[in-house]
């Protein structure tokens, strides 16, 4: 089969439906349920008698008599949980009624990853004697959690932003003929070297380098620490155009990292963080991308820090993937950063495109 690539014809289609389609109600509730492993095996020969999991659902669940479905499983980045889909930005535009994934005709799973949201995670009292989890762990639960927890046969898109898109290749290599698409954002699909490797080192350092750290059994968080993590975090995910726009004298450049550190350090555990970051660690999908069965779109914005496009990585790993295309959205006043992957206005078009290639004939 050739390359997977968007029929000029259907692009343009789209224009008129993407040009109305700019604000929707919000979804219905989401439901919570939590799902336990027990005596769940990592790949570091550690175990969990019980490793529980945390999901959020939208819709309902329909299986065809093809087996398809229409259950769609969208993945976090970095120190996130699945309620963070629920933010505006991205659950007004996508879940709405006429949306790419409304939620009356879709079934959206938004799982907590290992080590974070309502999921299993060393702040629940294991410290440092939490198992060390890494991408492929992750994977595997959260593939147990939607065929024996959901009875999920089958999906029809999975997608993820940041840490979410790494592990949205990995799912298209270790379970290929699962799912009918796959969408990774802002992400690359190489081992983790380099300056995104740099920073990580950095924001692991700044924490074991606290005096109040301790080996992880501290009884107050190693603050100096986490502030110098949320200080690499902020550069990592930030925009240039953007903040150079808004951000435009000394006091509101001021001003803006107290808030956010006012926001963020009180919500901080330092353990689990360390787990967050270290567990990027055997990522590596480049050397399978050929296994990848999906037609796969990926996109990138121009102006992310952790992704930058002048390395041409994922022009290159495009390539490898049978069924494969690579989007990179211009930067400007409206992108955000890394944080594009969750403003998806600035992408829906693509969603779109994806799901109509991808349709199944019923």
């Amino acid at each position: 089969m050739p390359p997977f690539r968007l029929p000029r014809p259907l692009a343009a289609a789209l224009v008129p439906i993407l040009a109305a389609s700019c604000a929707f109600a919000p979804p219905a509730r989401a439901a919570e349920s939590d799902f336990v492993i027990p005596n769940f095996a990592f790949r570091s020969g550690e175990h969990l008698a019980g490793l529980r999991l945390h999901v959020l659902t939208l819709g309902r669940l329909v299986t065809a008599p093809d087996g398809g479905t229409n259950a769609v499983l969208v993945l976090h980045g970095t120190g996130g949980s699945g309620r963070q889909f629920l933010v505006p930005q991205f659950a007004d535009v996508l879940y709405g009624p006429g949306a790419p994934l409304d939620t009356t005709r879709y079934f959206v799973i938004l799982p907590d990853g290992i080590g974070h949201g309502g999921s299993s995670k060393p702040s629940d009292g294991l410290r440092m004697k939490f198992p060390h989890y890494d991408y492929d762990d992750m994977v595997e639960a959260q593939y147990r959690l939607i065929t024996e927890h959901l009875g999920v046969k089958h999906l029809r898109l999975v997608m993820g932003t940041s840490m979410g898109g790494m592990q949205t290749f990995v799912w298209g290599e270790t379970h290929p003929d699962f799912m009918d698409a796959l969408m990774p954002l802002a992400c690359l699909p190489v081992a983790i070297t380099g300056r995104n490797r740099l920073w990580r080192s950095m924001v692991v350092d700044a924490i074991r380098s606290d005096p109040a750290w301790k080996g992880g059994d501290y009884r107050a968080e190693p603050t100096a620490g986490l502030r110098t993590a949320v200080d690499l975090l902020l550069i990592a995910g930030s925009a240039p155009i953007l903040m150079q726009n808004t951000l435009t004298s000394r006091d509101t450049v001021d001003g803006w990292l107290e808030t956010q550190m006012r926001r963020r350090l009180p919500h901080l555990d330092a353990n689990d963080l360390l787990y967050q970051v270290e567990a990027s660690r055997n990522y590596d999908p480049w050397p399978k991308l050929g296994t990848i069965e999906a037609p796969l779109v990926h996109v990138n914005s121009a102006d992310d820090f952790i992704n930058p496009p002048e390395l041409r990585i994922a022009e290159k790993g495009i390539t490898r993937v049978k069924h494969g295309r690579f989007v990179l959205i211009p930067a400007s006043a409206e992108t955000h950063g890394h944080g594009t992957h969750t403003w998806a206005a600035l992408w829906k078009d693509q969603l779109l495109a994806l799901l109509a290639v991808t349709e199944r004939a019923r």
